[in-house]
């Protein structure tokens, strides 16, 4: 008699952060004025500024050696692991209105933010 075996289901790994549309869209448009081209966006977590901890993002040339490599509609995103931990679930936006624009960092993982905006404790 034939038993049948249960196969595992593939197992989907949920990156650390996400992009919104209009971020890609915002981030390749800066990243068109860089002269050599980067091949992608580094998005980390450093510490300072008034709570403890502040996001960084800067433009690379190539992933380091410990990198998660993220891809969202073609842009390339490198996150280190240490920052990984932090950004877990966060999603990047690229806002603007009358009164300003900027990237807007949506983390679920923030216990409190400062007044400035750009610092936040976990």
């Amino acid at each position: 008699m034939a038993t049948a075996t249960a196969v595992p289901e593939s197992t989907q790994i949920k990156a650390p952060l996400s992009l919104t549309p209009s971020a890609v869209v915002k981030v390749r448009e800066i990243m068109a004025t860089q002269d050599p081209l980067p091949a992608g966006l580094r998005i980390g977590v450093v510490g300072g500024g008034c709570s403890g901890f502040q996001y960084s993002m800067s433009f690379e040339n190539q992933s380091g050696m410990m990198d998660k490599v993220l891809t969202f509609d073609g842009l390339k995103v490198f996150v280190d692991a240490t920052s990984a931990m932090y950004l877990n679930g966060c999603v990047v936006d690229y806002v603007e209105t009358l009164e300003a624009a900027g990237f807007k960092f949506e983390n679920p993982t923030v216990k409190s933010t400062c007044g400035c905006g750009s610092s936040f404790s976990v």
